[in-house]
């Protein structure tokens, strides 16, 4: 029985580990990092995945993934539940100044941050890697939270 409670506390202290280590950045809404769609929007249920608006990417062309839906409008971004962070507006825009695609991302345009940084506001609500970039698109161009690429 003496072994046993010597070795309790290690035994102790390696599963609150295990579980602080499980608990990290656990977010999987719009603009969390990824490897393949599949690692996307895993806050939302699985019979309310088809109902968001559009295919689900993760955008390669940023360093660690970009989790989004394409989209028509900003309308078809946050329609469902797990699907973005809080109340924060997201918006449908293009990526690329050549693209017709159109895909969501946390916005952070003046009406949207009030008098805070753009980049502190993409840190806090987005990621701490995010900062706030204008998404191509000619016309439609719009500013929105993506990580550095």
């Amino acid at each position: 029985m003496e072994p046993m409670r010597r070795r309790l506390p290690f035994i102790s202290a390696a599963v609150i580990l295990t579980a602080l280590a499980a608990c990290g950045d656990d977010d999987t809404d719009t603009g969390a990092t990824c490897d393949v769609p599949d690692d996307c929007y895993g806050d939302v249920a699985d019979d309310d995945r088809d109902m968001i608006a559009g295919e689900i990417e993760c955008l390669d062309r940023v360093e660690g993934g970009y989790c989004t839906h394409q989209c028509e409008t900003d309308d078809d971004c946050c329609v469902v539940a797990g699907e973005c962070n809080g109340d924060h507006r997201e918006i449908c825009a293009p990526f690329e100044n050549e693209s017709a695609i159109k895909r969501c991302f946390l916005a952070c345009e003046a009406e949207d941050i009030g008098d805070q940084d753009e980049t502190e506001y993409c840190q806090e609500f987005a990621n701490d890697a995010f900062g706030c970039r204008s998404t191509g698109g000619g016309s439609e161009n719009r500013k929105v939270c993506v990580p550095p690429g």
